[in-house]
């Protein structure tokens, strides 16, 4: 089983129960439901831990009511177990679930539903990961996504898909306020964003499979801010994702007559951006083995679909 990136699975010595060599059971339920909300059967489970250090998996099918079940008992307690569901035809979903270090009952017993999306129709796109500097201040700097870069005189970028123009007000380290303004150059782009609901943030596929018709904002503004002694504030948000729609060409009532369409996966300015190539296609499922940028280094692949 792949493990979760970055999932703390210790094992912790502790008192109480554990003292007395009583060896306490967590019990998991995992549930698989389809993006209807109907049961998932028959999809391979794994449910992973580590007791005592050493790491386990608990392995098995879910029922014609997309649940497996599994107890176990430990000799130390857990922070966390990891669970994963999938079959042919779906993205695979994984989640961790937080038992704590100390046994509790009523943590150790739960059901944890992960949501498998099914493969839709992955297409090719122009998809980077990016992690972007402002090559300056008070103006507006375009970028483009065909081309993966920022545009004239900045980079080797032809048309803004998308600009940004960032006001910095720095006083000293810990005393700063900054403003970036996200806009669009054509009448009827814009951008929305999008959240991913709990049982879908595991999911290999964390958008939807296309984006909607409307609800685009021309604008979407990001503030950070920092004073002595306080925690920063503001609104960025390395979970945040977006879609948007770029290009468009309109007639003369306002209807979107062409456009392409696009999703974001993190906040600006470091993110993962993927744009259609067809217009008026709003498609936005990914194949990772077909990214229409080349030449771009390990660093900046897309394997996300």
């Amino acid at each position: 089983m792949k493990k979760i990136t970055g999932l703390f699975l210790a094992t912790l010595v502790c008192s109480g129960v554990f003292a007395q060599n009583v060896q306490p059971t967590w019990n998991a339920t995992l549930k698989a439901i389809d993006e209807a909300g109907q049961p998932v059967p028959e999809a391979k489970a794994d449910i992973g831990y580590y007791t005592n250090s050493q790491p386990g998996d608990a392995l098995g099918l879910t029922d014609t009511n997309g649940v497996f079940t599994v107890s176990h008992s430990v000799l130390s307690s857990l922070a966390e177990v990891s669970l994963q569901a999938e079959k042919s035809g779906y993205y695979t979903t994984r989640k961790a679930h937080v038992l704590g270090p100390d046994y509790d009952q009523a943590k150790w017993t739960f059901t944890e539903t992960l949501v498998l999306k099914k493969v839709g129709n992955p297409i090719a796109m122009y998809a980077k990961s990016v992690n972007l500097g402002m090559p300056i201040f008070d103006k507006p700097a375009g970028f483009d996504f065909m081309v993966g870069d920022w545009v004239g005189p900045y980079g080797k970028g032809v048309n803004a898909d998308i600009i940004f123009t960032a006001h910095l007000d720095k006083r000293n380290e810990s005393d700063a306020d900054y403003k970036l303004t996200v806009s669009f150059p054509k009448a009827g782009d814009g951008i929305q964003e999008f959240t991913v609901p709990d049982a879908e943030k595991g999911s290999g596929l964390r958008s939807s499979h296309e984006t909607p018709a409307n609800g685009f904002q021309p604008q979407w503004v990001q503030t950070r801010n920092r004073k002595p002694g306080q925690p920063e504030t503001g609104n960025l948000d390395a979970n945040r994702n977006y879609i948007f729609r770029v290009r468009t060409a309109l007639d003369q009532q306002g209807n979107v007559v062409s456009a392409h369409y696009g999703k974001i996966y993190g906040d600006f300015m470091q993110f993962s951006y993927y744009l259609n190539p067809t217009p008026n296609d709003r498609n936005i499922e990914f194949d990772p083995k077909q990214n229409l940028l080349g030449g771009i280094q390990s660093f900046e692949q897309v394997q996300s679909p």
